[in-house]
């Protein structure tokens, strides 16, 4: 039997060579281990809407995984001085952004009234403490050593977050990128405590307005440029649609791990990343 394309069907109305049979064969369920991911969202209440406040986070750790794998790549990328594979990789991070930021709307359909039927359910459990979300601000340069101790209670991760504090940042990659095609930056700049948060210098502005100001000679240092001024941008935006969201919900009441809730988020708008690639436009 066919179908109106021509295609043969089975009696079920499949076409004749889709697989059915796999007692011997890998599924798209096996791949994926959706048993494990679909049972994965443990409700601490009876309310309808703990599930979508479960699922948000859930996602959002998934995809805030693929960030760190694409810039872990990238950045590898840039240190040995090859660029262009590291833009597509940080493409990437800027899409996955939008995603993450888009998921704020989705979560916003959560009521305060709602919010409050499960909140209490929530202990000491915060988003504050998401370590992933933690590790992209470092490799995004901002360093800040107070923050690890929340996760003191898990050795591995700890130490973990201990070696992520310790490397260098994209952005100092980036600005090692400089040197190597002989832009003059001042060695503190380049040889310093990768711990500490990233201070902004006079002669790596000038090094990058260099780059600016004669694009065809720079065009890749341009380019990765604009990528990291990017990512700089849609993870100011995700904070800002983080901040505003918990406000809608919970307004100025504390945060369910002790933070200060809106104003903490409101505070981390001020910690704005790769400081010269802004500040360079003024100067053009």
């Amino acid at each position: 039997m066919k179908n109106i394309n021509g295609k043969e069907q089975n009696g079920a109305g499949l076409e004749k060579n889709i697989q059915t049979d796999f007692l011997k064969s890998m599924s798209y369920g096996d791949y994926l281990h959706l048993d494990q991911i679909l049972s994965s969202q443990h409700r601490c209440s009876d309310h309808h809407d703990e599930m979508l406040f479960i699922i948000i986070h859930q996602t959002s750790e998934l995809w805030m995984k693929l960030i760190l794998h694409e810039l872990k790549a990238a950045t590898k990328c840039i240190r040995h001085n090859n660029l262009e594979p590291s833009f597509k990789m940080l493409s990437r991070v800027s899409r996955i952004q939008q995603q993450l930021i888009q998921s704020w709307n989705v979560l916003a359909t959560l009521t305060p009234a709602e919010y409050m039927e499960f909140r209490d359910k929530l202990g000491q459990s915060s988003g504050f403490q998401s370590y992933q979300n933690r590790l992209i601000e470092f490799a995004l340069g901002n360093k800040n050593v107070h923050t690890l101790s929340v996760y003191q209670h898990e050795a591995d991760l700890y130490e973990q977050m201990q070696q992520a504090l310790h490397e260098p940042s994209i952005y100092d990659e980036a600005i090692t990128a400089l040197v190597a095609r002989g832009l003059s930056v001042d060695h503190d700049a380049i040889s310093r405590d990768w711990s500490q948060k990233y201070e902004p210098n006079a002669s790596v502005e000038e090094a990058w307005l260099t780059v600016y100001r004669d694009v065809e000679q720079y065009w890749d240092l341009y380019e990765l440029a604009e990528k990291l001024v990017d990512i700089g941008h849609q993870q100011q935006i995700w904070r800002f649609n983080h901040m505003t969201t918990v406000e809608r919900i919970i307004g100025n009441k504390m945060g369910t791990g002790g933070s200060s809730g809106v104003t903490y988020l409101k505070r981390a708008l001020d910690q704005n990343f790769f400081p010269e690639l802004w500040s360079l436009r003024t100067k053009l």
